[in-house]
């Protein structure tokens, strides 16, 4: 810079206070950890591996399982109430 010119302020960074110097890196950190979280993603759907293929087959069975019993369960329920009623209505 030349002697006696003023300086250009598009130049030289501006003045922050120490509350925006914090909300800066904040973002930065928050855009960094995001970048490292779109890999992750990236990788985990290039790539499907197969314990979480199986861990999901599993889940699956055992929710089909739980979803039989229950509806055996309930029309236990049913039927046994239907039972009662025809008994009282004899009676």
């Amino acid at each position: 810079m030349m002697e006696g010119q003023a300086p250009n302020p598009l130049l030289s960074p501006p003045e922050l206070t120490p509350l925006e110097q914090e909300v800066l890196e904040e973002y930065e950190r928050l855009a960094e950890n995001m970048k490292k979280l779109a890999n992750v993603l990236d990788t985990m759907a290039g790539q499907p591996t197969s314990e979480i293929l199986d861990g999901l087959r599993e889940l699956e069975r055992k929710t089909s399982l739980v979803f039989t019993l229950l509806k055996a369960s309930v029309y236990s329920i049913v039927l046994q109430q239907e039972i009662d009623w025809g008994d009282h209505s004899r009676g």
